[in-house]
């Protein structure tokens, strides 16, 4: 694997976790209620989108074994361009559903051999 890509995965990993750290014990309604968490929460996930994107252009094959890629960089597009659209509730399901699979392949796609390189 690419420095690169190594570097990008670990963007993907850290900002996951953060987000993971932000919502712990948290609900959709104090998530809702706090600008502050969902602006970082927010922040978050574009640099995951953003770092998503520069994979699929810099080791296509590293990026092609985490799913829903084009789905992720599409969510960070419409946090930032379309960010009166964005609906709390789905962010939050985001969070819940799709989030902790994403962490567990990012961590898994960083320990495979040759990663180190």
């Amino acid at each position: 694997m690419r420095l690169k890509a190594k570097k990008l995965l670990e963007d993907i990993r850290q900002a996951a976790s953060l987000i993971t750290r932000f919502v712990h014990g948290k609900s959709l309604a104090d998530y809702t209620a706090d600008p502050l968490l969902r602006s970082a929460v927010e922040r978050q996930f574009e640099i995951i989108g953003e770092a998503l994107n520069r994979l699929r252009k810099t080791d296509a094959a590293v990026a092609g074994q985490i799913p829903n890629v084009e789905r992720i960089i599409a969510f960070r597009n419409i946090l930032i361009h379309g960010y009166d659209l964005v609906n709390h509730e789905v962010v939050w399901g985001v969070i819940e559903s799709h989030l902790p699979a994403l962490l567990k392949q990012t961590e898994y796609l960083l320990k495979q051999p040759g990663s180190e390189s």
